[in-house]
């Protein structure tokens, strides 16, 4: 069984034992963001929902699936509710997955009603504080000294570019960290590093420890600390309503119409 065919039968297999349907499935690792090795595990993350009763309850279920990991697939999902919870957030992971390149399964009539709404509930700051934690954490623990983890590189690089994309006001940050690159790096000799290192990357070299590379390294030092030291721009607070009435959408298009899609909240 190929890996593709193998993720299938495992989605459908939560189906069956959790009593779920599965609107949504993608890659969510390194094999999304571009810089996959051949010996990377498949990070599959998906979207699901419960039948309509599930959600009338006075005691909520749990609203995460998670498999064992086994050394190919590592498998978790959320529920349609905690989602779009997520999405009001502006969940970065979560705005990933849904821009993700490597789609296994979607309901597009459904899932396109949620990418709608990504702009709608974008947050800047959430963002911006999410990968520059990222960012300051793995340049801390992988990225010191004379020797480093030059695969770590990528765990530090893309963050402080997603940041940096924020920072121009490009809106939703990219899964693919080409597109990152692409955008944010002038041509020299940062931007020819990084070229090699995805090259070297993607060509299973034995990225372990070694010399850093002088251009990355200063420009990640210089961006982590010019970024650490920015007065963040104010919030802004989106309306709940259409979070509530995609959530109904949704359900009425999975299970059909056993539910009022236009009772307002609370009633």
């Amino acid at each position: 069984m190929d890996v593709r065919a193998q993720i299938e039968a495992e989605l459908e297999q939560i189906e069956r034992e959790h009593g779920v349907r599965v609107i949504y499935a993608c890659e969510s690792g390194s094999r999304a963001w571009g810089f996959a090795s051949s010996d990377s595990d498949y990070d599959v993350r998906f979207i699901y929902v419960h039948p309509t009763e599930w959600y009338l309850t006075v005691m909520p279920g749990s609203d995460t699936i998670e498999r064992p990991i086994d050394g190919v697939l590592d498998v978790s999902g959320w529920d349609l509710k905690k989602a779009l919870q997520l999405l009001r957030k502006s969940n970065p992971p979560l705005l990933e997955w849904l821009q993700s390149p490597i789609v296994y399964h979607e309901r597009p009539n459904v899932v396109q009603r949620i990418r709608e709404l990504m702009p709608v509930y974008y947050e800047p700051v959430a963002c911006h504080y999410h990968y520059l934690h990222m960012a300051r954490g793995n340049y801390r623990e992988f990225l010191q000294g004379d020797e480093v983890w030059l695969k770590k590189y990528f765990y530090v690089l893309r963050p402080v570019l997603a940041c940096l994309w924020i920072e121009r006001g490009y809106g939703v940050v990219p899964t693919e960290f080409q597109t990152l690159v692409d955008r944010i790096l002038d041509e020299g000799s940062v931007k020819t590093a990084v070229r090699d290192l995805i090259q070297r990357k993607k060509a299973g070299a034995e990225l372990d420890r070694g010399p850093h590379i002088p251009a990355i390294s200063s420009f990640l030092s210089h961006e982590v600390d010019r970024l650490s030291g920015l007065q963040a721009p104010p919030a802004r607070h989106a309306s709940d309503a259409r979070l509530d009435q995609v959530f109904r959408e949704c359900l009425i298009d999975i299970y059909g119409d056993k539910i009022r899609a236009n009772v307002p909240a609370g009633e």
